[in-house]
Parts: structure tokens; sequence; C-alpha cells
């Protein structure tokens, strides 16, 4: 009963009818109020119907026929009268970082935040979804013997900052002021991580992404010098492995992550996987 009050007031504030191929754009306050604290709190307090929420909430956000919207863009705040441009205009401007709590919600959920050219941002749930399993994941033998040779260094968390700074760094980046404070943040707060590949003292190269329960969500990865993001990607890899997490999520599937064992599922299947990862009881550190 809850749950279909909750679905039918959501329905009633997006912008757009439930159709199919649709970019569903809905009220950023909202989303960070009753909806996703009642999915929330239904996380917590009953975790029996848990899956059933969350699916319900992801079939409103996407339709319910087969061919589906890869974009969801759910940041952008609905203006209907002239006379609130000025009052939401203002909100926005105080709006410099993703609530650590929405950013979680929305992982768990299957869906993730880029910043756009004109700085909004848009989130996303790509079907289909790429994914690094971590029982197959391919460490080619040249990168084995790389390995050997030990010639970089890897850290953990020790230069988050750096990392997701340096992942910004190129001519074509979704990733902008506001993700950048954002996912610094959700690090102070323990849920984001880096892993640094060091090479005679020098930061060269690595990568940063967000833990939720026993998945990983890969977020970018950088390299200044040939090699060096691998070497941080197999270090990312062996320490999912070490503490028992099932889910590493790359979002998009590219020539770089398929020599890894990079594949593509389905949104349907990743959702099923990703709702038993994010309820394991892991820890990242």
């Amino acid at each position: 009963m809850l749950r279909s009050r909750i679905l039918r007031i959501a329905l009633q504030r997006t912008k757009l009818p439930p159709t199919s191929n649709t970019a569903f754009h809905l009220l950023l306050h909202f989303l960070r109020g009753a909806l996703f604290e009642r999915v929330s709190a239904t996380a917590q307090d009953q975790p029996g119907n848990c899956e059933r929420d969350c699916e319900g909430l992801h079939l409103l956000i996407l339709g319910t026929k087969p061919v589906i919207a890869n974009k969801l863009i759910l940041s952008g705040v609905c203006i209907r009268h002239r006379k609130n441009m000025a009052f939401h205009r203002n909100a926005l401007q105080l709006l410099k970082m993703i609530d650590p709590e929405l950013l979680l919600q929305g992982y768990r959920l299957g869906v993730f935040p880029m910043a756009m050219e004109d700085d909004s941002i848009e989130w996303f749930s790509p079907d289909p979804r790429a994914i690094l399993p971590l029982e197959d994941f391919h460490v080619t033998h040249a990168l084995r013997r790389l390995l050997r040779r030990r010639l970089f260094e890897t850290t953990i968390n020790k230069v988050f900052a750096e990392v997701i700074t340096a992942c910004a760094k190129r001519e074509d980046t979704w990733i902008n002021r506001e993700i950048v404070q954002s996912y610094t943040q959700l690090h102070q707060l323990g849920h984001a991580h880096s892993v640094e590949a060091w090479k005679e003292g020098k930061l060269v190269g690595g990568l940063y992404g967000v833990a939720v329960g026993g998945a990983f969500f890969g977020e970018s990865m950088f390299h200044c010098v040939t090699d060096a993001s691998k070497i941080a990607l197999v270090a990312l890899v062996q320490h999912l492995r070490a503490h028992k997490f099932v889910l590493l999520d790359t979002q998009w599937l590219t020539p770089h992550l398929q020599q890894f064992g990079g594949m593509e599922i389905s949104r349907n299947h990743y959702l099923r996987l990703l709702r038993r990862a994010v309820e394991l009881p892991r820890k990242f550190l």
C-alpha cells in the first residue's frame, strides 16, 4: 500500500509520462526528499521489501517497456512558472555538492552522475552495463612481467584529491568542480576510495570509485606513465578479492577494459547482481 502511494505521488510529480525511450525529468528536491528517504527507511526497517521497493523505483524512472532510456536526467529542477525562476536559480547556486546520501542511493539503484558541458549534473543507467568479473579478471603476460619487475608502488586512499583532480584534467571530461567536491566529501565519509600508482616517489597513475556493500563502482582512472593505470587496476582487483567483494562495475565497456575480461550484461541482469551485492556486509578497508 505504501509503495503504491509513493510511486503514484512520484508519477504525479514527473515532468513527462512514463513512456519508453524517454529521459524522465524528476524534481531534485523530491529525489532528495520523501522518495529516497522512504526507500532508505524500507531498506533498514523491512529488508524483505527493499528489493521490491527499489525495483519499483527503478521501473518508475526507466519505464516498464523493454526498450528504455539510457540517460536519466534527475538533477534539473522543473520550473513551471516564470515567477519562480529566480528562486530556483538561487537554490541551484547554493547546491555546490551532490548530497552524499543521494549519491549512495543512486549507486544502490544502479544510476550514477556525470557533468555535462554546461556543468549541469545528469544521471545515467547504461543498457547494456559493463562489469569486470573479479574471478575471471585477465592479466596479460606483458603486464605480469611488468608486475614482477616491481617498477611501480601502489597505495590506497593516500592522495584521493590528487587522483580525482588528475582524472578531471583531460580535454573531454565529465568531472567538473561539483563532481570533484561531491566525491571528495564522499571519500571523507569513507565511501569513495582511490588506488594510486607511484614510480620513483611520484604519482603517475591511479583510479577512484565508490564502495557500497560488496560492490565497487569504478568511476575514472588516469596515467601519465605508460601502464600506470593498469597497475592501479590490478591492485584494486586484488584488494576487492581479498575483501570478498562480488561486483566491480565499470559503467561502459572500452577496449582498455576488454583486455582485462570486461564484459557487457543487460541492465536487468546488472540490477539483479547489484541488489545482492549492496546487501553484503563488506568493508573496503
